[in-house]
């Protein structure tokens, strides 16, 4: 039976790349001569820390846009609030999520039985697998998919004959 599945990853080269970029950047920038401002990679989280409020707002602005630039969806990043210490350092963590939790996995898996296609879901971990007799059927939920507004990023893998 034809199926494929509905996953939302986000590509750890490109994370790690825009990371990069974003250090030469703040390496370059005029407004961080001499401050110990720094933006570190750690497995899905990129660390932020400045001497003061203002460079983690804009080491945060750096690191987004690098991210929108490597065509990273916004919808996979969660920014957490910034820690401030009494003495001016912050810190403060973007967190890329992996995978699809399980309400929006059941959210995807209402819709598509609301289409109404000849399909059949099933969520599997952090992915939900579509099943269909047909392959047309199979690309048009793809089409309904990508057409509908969901809160995670979503990507299809694995079609398969």
């Amino acid at each position: 039976m034809p199926s494929f599945d509905i996953v939302s990853q986000v590509s750890s080269m490109e994370i790690e790349n825009a990371v990069n970029t974003s250090n030469k950047e703040l390496a370059n920038r005029f407004d961080f001569k001499g401050s110990n401002a720094e933006i570190k990679l750690e497995k899905n989280e990129i660390k932020l820390s400045a001497t003061d409020q203002f460079k983690i707002n804009a080491l945060r602005e750096i690191v987004i846009n690098k991210l929108a630039k490597r065509q990273i969806s916004l919808k996979s990043v969660e920014i957490k609030e910034p820690d401030i210490s009494p003495l001016g350092h912050a810190r403060q963590v973007i967190v890329i999520k992996q995978g699809i939790e399980q309400t929006a996995a059941k959210e995807i898996t209402a819709f598509i039985r609301d289409t109404k296609l000849k399909v059949t879901t099933q969520i599997q971990g952090d992915a939900v697998r579509v099943q269909g007799k047909s392959r047309d059927d199979l690309q048009a939920v793809i089409a309904a998919v990508r057409a509908h507004e969901f809160p995670v990023s979503l990507s299809f893998q694995n079609f398969r004959d």
